[in-house]
Formats: C-alpha cells, sequence, structure tokens
C-alpha cells in the first residue's frame, strides 16, 4: 500500500501555503492521507523478531531474514521511489559502544531498497555531534560511499516551518529531506535515556526537526508521540544487536552495553517499541512514550493484536 506517496505534494502545498510563516492551528496537516492509512494498517500489523544464534552471525544477513519475513521490501518500497533512512547517529562514536545504529544494519537496508528499484535512497539525521565527525565514526559515511545512498548533510537551508499538529507541539523546523520521502525507513538503535528512560523508534524522530532540542525535552514523551505522528514511517527497524543499558543517550564506555544480537521489524512504531523495551527487563506500560502513542492510537503496545513471527540465523 502506497501510503507516502503524497509526502513531497504535501510538503509543497505547505510551503506554498505557509510561505514561512509560523501560524498555529490553521495550516492543514499534510499528512491526513497518512492517518487513514495508519488506521487501515492496523488491520495487517505484524511485528518480526529476527535473533541472532550462531557463532558470528551475519548482521546483514539477520537484517535480510526479518524483511522476507515481513513478506520482503517489494511489499513496501516500488520502483522510482524516493527512499529515506533515518538512522541514529547523532554521536561520534564507533559502533561497538551502542550509541549509534549499527552500520551493517543500515547497509542491508540501503541495498534492499535499491534491489526493490528505489529511484534513490538517502540518509538522513541531524546530529548532535559534528556531522562530519558522525559520519566518519559511526562508519555510516563508508556505507554511503559504497551503497552510492546519499548521505544529507544538516544545515538550516534544508529546516522548513511546519505544523506539526500535535498535542503540545505545533509549528517547528522540520529536516526536509525527510519529509519530501516517498517512504521513510526509521532505524533506531535500543538504548538507554537520562530523560525518557529509553531512546527507541519513536524518540529518534527527535534528529528529523531542528530548533532546541532542550524544549522538545520538555515534556519529552508528549513531545515525541508528537513527532512520531507526524513523520508515521513506512516501518520501524530497531537495531538491538547490541544495546546500552547505562549512560545514555552518548555513552562511551563498553561496559555499558549488552549484546542481544536481536532485530525488530514492525509497521507499528509502539508495537516495536514495546517489543524493544522488554530487552532492558521493562514493562511497556511503565514508559510514557510507549502509553501515550497508544492512547492517541499511533500504534498498540498489546503485542497480541500482532502478526509475530521470530527468524533465527
Amino acid at each position: 500500500m502506497n501510503n507516502y506517496i503524497t509526502r513531497r505534494d504535501s510538503l509543497k502545498k505547505l510551503l506554498k501555503l505557509s510561505a514561512g510563516i509560523a501560524v498555529s492551528g490553521i495550516l492543514p496537516s499534510p499528512f491526513k492521507s497518512g492517518q487513514l492509512a495508519m488506521g487501515a494498517q492496523k488491520q495487517n500489523a505484524f511485528l518480526i523478531e529476527g535473533i541472532g544464534q550462531t557463532p558470528n552471525f551475519s548482521i546483514h544477513a539477520l537484517t535480510r531474514k526479518v524483511f522476507d519475513a515481513a513478506g520482503g521490501i517489494q511489499k513496501f518500497i516500488s520502483t522510482g521511489d524516493v527512499v529515506v533512512i533515518k538512522p541514529n547517529i547523532s554521536w561520534a562514536r564507533a559502533p561497538h559502544l551502542a550509541a549509534t545504529t549499527h552500520p551493517e544494519v543500515i547497509q542491508a537496508v540501503i541495498e534492499l531498497c535499491q534491489e526493490a528499484g528505489a529511484k534513490k535512497v538517502r540518509i538522513a539525521d541531524n546530529t548532535i555531534n559534528d556531522a562530519q565527525r558522525c559520519f566518519a565514526v559511526t562508519g555510516v559515511g563508508a556505507v554511503a560511499k559504497k551503497t552510492g545512498a546519499d548521505l544529507i548533510v544538516p544545515r538550516e537551508s534544508l529546516m522548513k516551518e511546519m505544523n506539526l499538529h500535535g498535542h503540545r507541539l505545533d509549528v517547528w523546523p522540520v529536516f526536509t529531506p525527510i519529509v519530501e520521502a516517498d517512504k521513510l525507513i526509521n532505524l533506531p538503535i535500543a538504548k538507554d535515556h537520562g530523560l525518557s528512560v529509553l531512546t527507541l523508534g519513536i524518540k529518534n524522530w527527535i534528529g528529523a526537526v531542528g530548533g532546541r532540542r532542550s524544549a522538545l525535552h520538555q515534556d519529552i514523551h508528549q513531545t515525541i508521540v508528537d513527532l512520531a505522528q507526524f513523520f508515521k514511517p513506512t516501518l520501524t527497524l530497531i537495531d538491538a544487536t547490541r544495546i546500552m543499558i547505562h549512560n545514555g543517550p552518548s555513552g562511551g564506555n563498553g561496559s555499558d552495553v549488552r549484546v542481544k544480537n536481536r532485530l525488530i521489524l514492525s509497521n507499528d512504531p509502539v508495537a516495536a517499541d514495546a517489543k524493544a523495551s522488554t530487552l532492558f527487563d521493562l514493562d511497556p506500560n511503565t514508559l510514557g512514550f510507549i502509553h501515550l502513542g497508544n492512547k492517541w492510537g499511533l500504534g498498540t503496545m498489546d503485542l497480541t493484536q500482532l502478526k509475530q513471527v521470530k527468524v533465527t540465523v
């Protein structure tokens, strides 16, 4: 189902209407078609858990296997699509420190999209540390070079004021390459966070906007749910091959990391986060952003409502 085919047209219309003026409450929501699609999508909601069991298993192979279990990448990506992948590469940390999405996961997803006939695959994240340094240290720069994917450097000229129509957030600067995509894949890492307890898929959208992050951290659970309701990814793939259990979100010490060898793929962002939270021995209902995401119809934390599949390599 082509849920996100109107993203670029919607952005053009919204920018034409707003002309850069931040006016809350008068601009139409650009993603109402996406909201309807999300309601229909619940009937076909799925959650795939991939587990690396063999010694020295291939993260690349596990990534491919979870997509195969979901019906194949062609079920979600069509010929000619512009696809944006939104990893968490905000920190200039090496992959083994679990502060950023593993480059092997990113590479596998890019290659799958290209095999499905995507016209262009772009990697976009508004990093906290210097972007070029993050690209180099996290390994994403090497992945972009190897695959030919576009690696977008975040800059002010790519931020446009848009009305998020959230319960807390209204007009906010949005990283435009992300909303210009035909299809959007959220590719976070699972880790500890000092304010929101965990950062998983829903919180990953803080890296899809500009503005003052300190303001976004106020009432953080509602804020990140507002962002997740605005962006509405085609899919969420949570990298839990190794997770950060202490001193998140930046970490920096190997003792903060636990190897889990897991990938979680879903078309329900709340369910994906709910499943990932259990890797930290947490009850999803105790996490504010999961509870609010469930409350506001972003998805469900009741995993029995989804088709669940487990695959191993």
